[in-house]
């Protein structure tokens, strides 16, 4: 009769884990070998499902965050550009002359210019003053003149409805003035 070839080492431990075929056709002997193979295979594909919905969550909030900083790039460039516009209306050649000359500045006068070598070249000229400076007030900051001692209301209305505003000469500078952008 033949023996069984006696297993040694690895070869050894391979052969425990799956139990001895007998020809013996049991039902119940296959079922031992299958069980850790099946509950591995579930177990992969659970921790696969669950890699997943982890991935997936994680890409979702991604998304918010990316909608959120789109939004938050989206107002800061148009503050950016209500800046800018506020910006271009300071430095426009009008709103300059207008400043300056609130604040009692004048046209300069010819320039002179300074060579390398020290020289003046052409003639300078002092600014012109101007005797007196005039503001422009606001419509609503002038009186409205009276037409008669006694205004009746039909007057009154009239008068203030065909009142033009008139330029008044000033030496110093009005504080009602708007300025652009404010």
């Amino acid at each position: 009769m033949s023996r069984k070839p006696e297993l040694r080492g690895r070869a050894a431990r391979l052969a425990r884990l799956f139990p001895p075929h007998s020809g013996s056709g049991r039902p119940g002997s296959g079922q031992a070998a299958r069980t850790p193979f099946v509950l591995l295979v579930v177990l992969l594909l659970g921790g696969g499902l669950i890699g997943l919905l982890v991935l997936n969550s994680a890409l979702s909030e991604g998304s918010f965050k990316l909608d959120d900083l789109q939004k938050e790039t989206k107002s800061l460039t148009d503050q950016e550009q209500a800046l800018q516009r506020d910006i271009d209306a300071y430095s426009a050649p009008d709103a300059l002359q207008r400043r300056a000359r609130e604040l009692g500045m004048v046209p300069g006068g010819d320039p002179a210019f300074l060579d390398p070598n020290g020289t003046v070249r052409g003639v300078p000229n002092a600014a012109a003053e101007q005797s007196a400076v005039q503001v422009v007030r606001p419509p609503e900051a002038m009186p409205v003149p009276a037409a008669s001692p006694t205004p009746t209301a039909a007057a009154t209305a009239t008068a203030a409805a065909t009142a033009t505003p008139a330029v008044t000469p000033s030496t110093e500078p009005s504080s009602a003035t708007p300025t652009p952008g404010r």
